[in-house]
């Protein structure tokens, strides 16, 4: 079965600091090309910082625009396919989408299906478009997704080997300790249900009375945590991700419903 390596990188919760969320998209997208990732996740809505409230408008970018098209250029000259979050306008609207992004070349992107209450500056996503690279199968979930069963079916029904999750847990003190395991726990019911990886990134850090610690982690097929990188610090994790040609894989059937493997 062939694999591909994969990476998930943590990193400080930035808002409304383009330049700075750019830096260390390229540091850590520099360094997973140093240990032969081809796919870097970062966090959710990571390129503007995740606002919630009229800064989003300020902030939010059209796919098609020429604010974003000057970020893809300072993307240019980074290897690897890049999934990170952000901030998209499209006409009147604006999604907590993520972005799919190679050689400063937009590949495509989601948006955030399953909202929290505090996101209703968002419209919902209604689509759960795959993509490949490298012959791995993969599509996205962002952060609270991830507690809808059928977000990760929508994928496995796709073909998708690999579940990307950008994620910000961002919380008040006493909320990120009582959470700190659950986020974990929650996604690796996703993985054994569909058979599928899940890499998760996020942030870390803390001000104000609020903390995040992640995580950021690689979950198996079996719902086991094979990497992590530890709460509170920045970092980088890498796997290898085992796939099954989209023609063999044992998710899909012609009739368009759903086989789970045995």
């Amino acid at each position: 079965m062939p694999t591909v390596k994969v990476a998930a990188c943590q990193v400080p919760d930035l808002c409304e600091d383009l330049d700075a969320s750019l830096a260390w998209m390229r540091r850590f997208a520099k360094e997973a090309e140093g240990q032969g990732a081809c796919l870097v996740c970062f966090p959710e809505c990571f390129l503007q910082g995740y606002l919630c409230d009229e800064r989003a408008r300020h902030h939010a970018m059209g796919l098609s625009s020429p604010a974003f098209e000057a970020v893809l250029e300072r993307l240019a000259d980074l290897t690897p396919m890049l999934v990170f979050g952000m901030i998209e306008s499209d006409g009147d609207f604006l999604f907590n989408a993520a972005a799919v992004v190679r050689e400063g070349r937009l590949l495509g992107r989601y948006r955030k299906t399953h909202l929290l209450s505090g996101e209703r500056i968002f419209k919902p996503g209604s689509e759960y478009p795959v993509f490949q690279v490298d012959g791995l199968t993969f599509g996205i979930n962002i952060c609270y997704d991830t507690n809808f069963a059928e977000t990760a079916s929508a994928l496995a029904d796709r073909g998708a080997r690999l579940i990307v999750c950008p994620s910000n847990n961002m919380m008040g003190l006493a909320k990120a300790m009582a959470y700190k395991d659950v986020h974990n726990r929650v996604r690796a019911d996703r993985t054994k249900e569909t058979d599928m990886w899940l890499i998760s990134s996020d942030v870390t850090g803390g001000s104000d009375g609020r903390l995040a610690l992640g995580p950021t982690a690689v979950i198996n097929p079996k719902g086991e945590v094979v990497t992590q990188v530890s709460p509170g610090e920045t970092g980088l994790v890498t796997a290898e991700i085992d796939f099954y040609p989209r023609e063999r894989h044992p998710l899909i059937r012609d009739s368009g419903g759903t086989s789970r493997a045995s």
